[in-house]
C-alpha cells in the first residue's frame, strides 16, 4: 500500500471517528444489535485473500455499530467509566502510528522519558510521596498485582523469605485485611500472586462500607503473621473512603503494608472542595488508579504507585544478555509486569498538558456536582428511594413497589431505562438490597444530559 493510499485510509477514518463520536451527543447509548445479528455480520470463515483495506474499515463500522455502547458520550452512567478527553484521544491514535514498544528506554527513549515525566506528575497532582515508582500499566486490576506482587516480597523479605528467588512453597502465609466490601480485582490479584482467596479477611465495615478501625485492630493484634491491609479510596457503589490516617497508623504499629484502592477515587485530591477525604492518604504503603477513569484516558490505563521502590523493582524487573540497559535511564521494565506493551505515557502527557490542574479541578468538580444532582432529583421521584449518596461522583438508588418487590421493580426499572436508549446506569447489590448505580467520570456530561436522563428515569417509573 503507497503512502499517500495510506494517509487516505487514516484521513477517512478519522472522518468516520469523527462521525461516531458527533452521534454520542444525539444517538442511544445503549447497544441495539442482538449477539445473533452481530455475529451474522461478522462471522465466515477465515477470508483466503485480503480486501482493501477501505473496505475493511467501512463495513467494520458498519458491522459494530448496533453492538457498540455510547459509553464515551455524556449521558453514560454505568459502572465507573469516563470518556477520553480530545489531546489524549489524538496522542492515542499518534501512538498506535509510531508503534513504539515501551519495554525498554533503548525501544524508544521518547517513551521512557514521557513515562518518567508524567510519573512525576502523577505523584504531585495526586498528592503522594515524590520518592515512590510509578508503573503504567492497563488498569487496576494489574496496578493491584504490581503493588500486591511488591508487598508480598518485602513482607516476606522481612520474615527471611525471598519470594522472587524461592517462591511460596514454604513461605509463611501472607493474611490480607479488608473492609469486607473491596473490588473483585483485589481478589484477583490475591488469586493471580498465588495468596488464595482464604488469605482475605474481613474486618467489618460501616453502613456505608469503611473499615471498622476496631475491627482492624483486632485482627492486626491476633495474630503475627505477614499482612497487608487493603483500604478505599472511592467504594464502588458509595463514592465512600476509609479513615485512612488511623487505619495507616494501626498498621504501621504491626508492620503491615497498606494498599489503597482509588480507581477513581484519588483524583479527589485535585479538588479542594472533596480532597480532605483523603486524608491521610499518603501514609499508605501502595496505590493503584485508573487512567481510563477520571482523567479520562483511552482504555487501557492504570497507575500502579509505590512508596518503596526497591520492592517495587525486586518484584518486576529482570535483566538477560539481549536487553540493553543504561545506568541513567528508566526502563519500564524494572516497574511493569509486562514486556512488549504499548507506550501508554503519550495519552496521558497529553492528557494532564491539555488539562492542566485547574482543568483537572474543574472536570472533577463538574462530575461531582451532576452526580449529586443525579442522585438527588433522581431519588426524589415518586417511588424511588435514595439508599446512598451523593458522596463525590456516585450514589445509589432503588425504586419501591406497592407490593414490596422492591429489587424486582428495581431490576425493572434500570431494563427499561437501559432498553430506552437516552442514558444508561447499571445495577448492583448492596447490603442485601437491589440498587441502581449513578457513576459519573465523563467530561463531556453536561447539565442537558443530566436533565435528559432524569427525564428518562422518569418516563421509565411512570411505565414500570
Amino acid at each position: 500500500m503507497a503512502d499517500a493510499d495510506v494517509r487516505s485510509l487514516l484521513h477517512h477514518t478519522a472522518e468516520l471517528a469523527g462521525a461516531y463520536l458527533t452521534a454520542l451527543d444525539r444517538g442511544p447509548v445503549g447497544h441495539r444489535s442482538s449477539r445473533e445479528e452481530l455475529r451474522a455480520a461478522l462471522d465466515g470463515p477465515v477470508p483466503e485473500d485480503g480486501a482493501e483495506p477501505v473496505r475493511v474499515v467501512e463495513e467494520l463500522v458498519r458491522d459494530v455499530a448496533g453492538g457498540l455502547l455510547g459509553s464515551a458520550g455524556g449521558r453514560f452512567f454505568g459502572w465507573a467509566i469516563g470518556g477520553t478527553v480530545p489531546a489524549a484521544l489524538a496522542a492515542d491514535w499518534l501512538t498506535s502510528a509510531w508503534d513504539q514498544n515501551a519495554a525498554l528506554y533503548a525501544c524508544s527513549p521518547a517513551a521512557a522519558v514521557v513515562e518518567e515525566v508524567c510519573g512525576a506528575w502523577l505523584l504531585e497532582l495526586l498528592g503522594l510521596p515524590a520518592e515512590a515508582s510509578v508503573a503504567f500499566v492497563t488498569g487496576t486490576q494489574l496496578a493491584h498485582v504490581t503493588a500486591l506482587a511488591a508487598a508480598r516480597g518485602k513482607l516476606l523479605r522481612e520474615r527471611g523469605w525471598d519470594v522472587e528467588r524461592q517462591g511460596l512453597s514454604g513461605a509463611p502465609p501472607i493474611r490480607v485485611l479488608t473492609a469486607g466490601h473491596q473490588h473483585g480485582s483485589i481478589d484477583r490479584a490475591v488469586r493471580v500472586l498465588g495468596l488464595g482467596t482464604e488469605s482475605i479477611r474481613a474486618v467489618g465495615a460501616d453502613a456505608r462500607g469503611r473499615i471498622d478501625l476496631a475491627g482492624l485492630e483486632r485482627e492486626l493484634r491476633a495474630r503475627d503473621v505477614p499482612t497487608i491491609v487493603c483500604l478505599q479510596a472511592g467504594n464502588l457503589d458509595t463514592g465512600e473512603f476509609d479513615p485512612f490516617e488511623p487505619a495507616c497508623l494501626l498498621a504501621r504499629e504491626h508492620g503491615a503494608w497498606v494498599h489503597v484502592d482509588g480507581a477513581f477515587g484519588l483524583w479527589a485530591a485535585v479538588s479542594p472542595r472533596h480532597r480532605e477525604l483523603l486524608a491521610g492518604v499518603g501514609l499508605a504503603d501502595s496505590w493503584t488508579t485508573d487512567g481510563h477513569k477520571w482523567l479520562n484516558l483511552p482504555f487501557d490505563s492504570g497507575f500502579a504507585i509505590i512508596a518503596h521502590p526497591a520492592a517495587h523493582r525486586a518484584a518486576m524487573s529482570f535483566r538477560a544478555g539481549y536487553l540493553i540497559h543504561a545506568d541513567d535511564a528508566r526502563d519500564q521494565l524494572d516497574w511493569n509486569p509486562e514486556w512488549s506493551r504499548r507506550a501508554r505515557g503519550f495519552a496521558c502527557y497529553a492528557a494532564i498538558r491539555s488539562l492542566g490542574r485547574q482543568g483537572l479541578q474543574d472536570l472533577v468538580e463538574r462530575c461531582c456536582a451532576h452526580a449529586e444532582r443525579l442522585v438527588t432529583e433522581i431519588g426524589a421521584l415518586p417511588g424511588a428511594q435514595i439508599l446512598s449518596g451523593p458522596r463525590l461522583n456516585q450514589g445509589l438508588v432503588r425504586f419501591r413497589a406497592a407490593d414490596g418487590a422492591h429489587d424486582d421493580r428495581t431490576d425493572t426499572v434500570i431494563a427499561r431505562i437501559q432498553g430506552e436508549g437516552t442514558t444508561w446506569f447499571g445495577g448492583t447489590t448492596w447490603n442485601g438490597v437491589r440498587a441502581m448505580r449513578v457513576s459519573v467520570l465523563n467530561w463531556r456530561t453536561t447539565e442537558r444530559d443530566v436533565e435528559r436522563a432524569i427525564a428518562a428515569v422518569r418516563a421509565a417509573l411512570s411505565h414500570s
